[in-house]
Order: C-alpha cells, then sequence, then structure tokens
C-alpha cells in the first residue's frame, strides 16, 4: 500500500524522517545550493534550464526504452517531424518538458507546492497531469485518451512496476494524493519523489505515465524551491541505471517503510547529482 492510499494528515512529513532520507534531502539541498552560485545562474540560467530539459527528455525516453542520439532530441525539439513511433516518444517528452519550463517560476520568483490547494507550479495536480499528458501521448494513443484517466481500459505502460490498479481505484487515489500535497509541510524534494512515484504505480493513462511522472517531478523539485534554477534534472542519473529504477519505484508502491525510504532517498541523490551535471552545462553555456 503506498502513501496516497491513506486518508490526507501530513503525511508526507512523516515520511521525510524515514531512516536515510533526512541526509538525503540534505545532500540534495547543499547541491542545488552550490548550482544556484554558478556564475551562469546570474543571467544565463533560462539558457541552462532549457538545455537540462532537452538532456531530461532525452533520458525520460531512454526510461520508456527508446534511446537516441542527442543530435535526433536537438532535431525535433526544433521541429523536425517525427519519423516513426519512437520519435513520438522522443518528441513527446521533449513537448512536456518543455511545458513544465513554462510552467516554472523563474530563478527568483516565489514557487507553489502544498499551499493549500493542491497545486504544483500554477495548476492543481489534475489540470497538470491532463495538460501534460495530452503533450507526451500525442501521436501515440487515440486523441479521446489525451488527457484522459484510463478508466477500465488496460494499461501495458511501466509492466516491470506489476500490475496496475484498477481503473476505477485510479481516480480515488489520485484525489488522496491531490490532498496530501494540499495539506503537507514536506520538503519540495519529497513531495516531488512521492508524487513521482504514486504516479508510476497508479499508471493513470494508457500510455507515457513514466514521461509525466517524471516531468511532474521535476517541476514539484522547482515551483517548490529545492532547484530554483530548474535546471537539476534527475532522468539522467536514472537513466544511467534503470533497472535500479525501475526495481526501487516498484518497491515504493508496495508501502513498505524502508522500501519507500529507498525510493526517497534514489530520488534525493539524483537531484543532487543532477545538479553536479547541471553545473557542467552551465559551464558549457558559458563557455559560448
Amino acid at each position: 500500500m503506498s502513501p496516497a492510499t491513506e486518508p490526507a494528515d501530513d503525511v508526507l512529513a512523516g515520511l521525510s524522517v524515514l531512516p536515510g532520507v533526512p541526509a538525503a534531502v540534505t545532500r540534495a539541498r547543499d547541491a542545488c545550493t552550490e548550482l544556484r552560485r554558478h556564475p551562469a545562474m546570474r543571467r544565463r540560467w533560462s539558457e541552462v534550464r532549457v538545455r537540462a530539459g532537452l538532456e531530461a527528455a532525452r533520458a525520460s525516453a531512454a526510461l520508456d526504452g527508446v534511446r537516441v542520439p542527442v543530435e535526433n532530441v536537438q532535431a525535433l525539439a526544433a521541429g523536425a517531424p517525427a519519423q516513426g513511433p519512437t520519435d513520438d516518444v522522443v518528441r513527446g517528452a521533449v513537448r512536456t518538458h518543455a511545458a513544465v519550463e513554462r510552467l516554472m517560476p523563474d530563478l527568483g520568483a516565489p514557487g507553489r507546492v502544498g499551499d493549500g490547494r493542491g497545486t504544483i507550479g500554477p495548476l492543481p495536480l489534475g489540470q497538470l497531469l491532463a495538460r501534460l499528458h495530452t503533450l507526451a501521448a500525442a501521436g501515440r494513443v487515440p486523441d479521446e485518451e489525451l488527457g484522459r484517466p484510463r478508466g477500465d481500459r488496460p494499461t501495458a505502460d511501466l509492466a516491470g512496476l506489476g500490475a496496475a490498479p484498477a481503473g476505477a481505484d485510479v481516480g480515488h487515489r489520485l484525489a488522496v494524493l491531490t490532498e496530501l500535497v494540499r495539506h503537507t509541510g514536506a520538503s519540495a524534494g519529497v513531495v516531488a519523489a512521492v508524487v513521482h512515484g504514486e504516479l508510476l504505480a497508479l499508471r493513470p493513462f494508457t500510455a507515457a505515465n513514466g514521461v509525466v511522472a517524471r516531468a511532474v517531478a521535476r517541476l514539484t523539485v522547482t515551483a517548490g524551491g529545492l532547484d530554483p534554477t530548474g535546471s537539476a534534472v534527475a532522468e539522467p542519473v536514472w537513466a544511467d541505471a534503470p533497472l535500479v529504477y525501475q526495481a526501487t519505484a516498484a518497491g515504493f508502491a508496495t508501502g513498505e517503510p524502508d522500501r519507500v525510504a529507498a525510493w526517497l532517498v534514489l530520488c534525493a541523490d539524483a537531484v543532487a547529482e543532477g545538479a553536479t551535471r547541471a553545473a557542467r552545462l552551465a559551464d558549457e553555456v558559458l563557455s559560448h
């Protein structure tokens, strides 16, 4: 039983003190603070954010089984037509991350997570999911399925996580998840990891659930102030060890405290490593 099956007290704050989690959150916060001090973040943070978004999109597609050269990602981002189903996956990830970046606060502006309205960034969670899924899954599913929960329709998405919950349970658990976000005082890193893990477990759509879940997590990390630069992307870190990512996500879905903690630590450490990699992107921006 994952956290979003429980009533909405501040469950997420309780998860924040599981063994290993406070230290991992501190590592992520320290790495993001150091990234914020990079000279590129004074005037060229938006360039770093966009570059990081392309890296995130490429890695997110890879986690869904589609690995392509960075040149392909850049071409699709520039408007090149998709040449087949694999390009549809990559283009969907590119569009989704571009949309997330438009929803992010500018560097230095206040964010919004757990503000009493169930929002992540400027949108309620349900609206955010519908918008991102429409972008992520276009060309992959019939138009009538875009942005709509799967209901009784089956999903073969993320099969390595085990059977998806019945469609009748998905709406209820999404409502509970929204309440968890609405009432929490937990850090953005914990909120992002829980929302990410629960969306992977629920698979609310017929396809593209992974791309959507990871994009929502990225927005949460930025809108919640953990990484205000929006460039400490975790997807490339997870894509370096996809089996570990998948197995740890499956463990989160069991709701067992030690396995939930392992997922929270994995996510926080990926943000910390993402911040280190973003600093290298920032170096490249300054060199041009």
